[in-house]
């Protein structure tokens, strides 16, 4: 078994906070094992609590709208979510199930990949990574802490407003140009 194979089976076997109680099955993420890029989400809602994969529906249609835009193909990167287990009635996920989450599986994860960069999908992924930063303050950029971040709008939230709709397709493409210019720096001779 990979790497991702075993934290992906630890992840639908995981009991650590009461969100696993509610779940019909935990949303390990999705992609792959190689990606460059990585996307990280808030929290998995009903379509996925039933199906056990990521970003489906209608933000799963604006992501992948948006990616197919900046010629970036889903199987080249890696989709999941802060917390694992879909929250009750699609609340936000609470500060210590964030916590056992992000501790016990997506640093696992983000081990196992070593993606050049993680984007950040929404307030909630920003908060867990950026502790207090604003949102606004930082959205669209590459920031670098232990690795590269780069925060934008959740995708719901780009199916909702036509502006953070352009918005987030803009920040997508700015991601696909920071990969093409990471690639040529990383492959160029002296």
């Amino acid at each position: 078994m990979t790497g991702l194979k075993v934290i992906a089976r630890d992840i639908r076997n995981c009991t650590l906070c009461p969100l696993a109680t509610g779940r019909s099955a935990a949303v390990p993420g999705e992609g792959s094992s190689k990606a460059r890029l990585m996307f990280v989400g808030e929290a998995p809602g009903q379509q996925e609590d039933t199906a056990g994969k990521p970003f489906l529906g209608r933000s799963g249609k604006v992501l992948e709208q948006a990616l197919k835009d900046a010629g970036i193909r889903r199987n080249e990167v890696f989709i999941t979510n802060v917390v694992k287990c879909r929250p009750p009635n699609n609340r936000l996920p609470l500060k210590n199930e964030i916590h056992t989450c992000v501790a016990a599986h997506l640093n696992r994860q983000i081990q196992a990949i070593k993606p050049e960069i993680i984007c950040l999908l929404g307030i909630t992924a920003v908060k867990a990574f950026m502790g207090g930063s604003r949102f606004s303050a930082i959205r669209g950029r590459v920031l670098l802490k232990e690795r590269n971040y780069f925060a934008t709008y959740h995708p719901a939230a780009a199916g909702r407003s036509a502006a953070c709709h352009r918005t987030f397709q803009s920040d997508i493409k700015a991601l696909e140009e920071f990969l093409r210019e990471n690639s040529r720096t990383s492959h160029s001779g002296p």
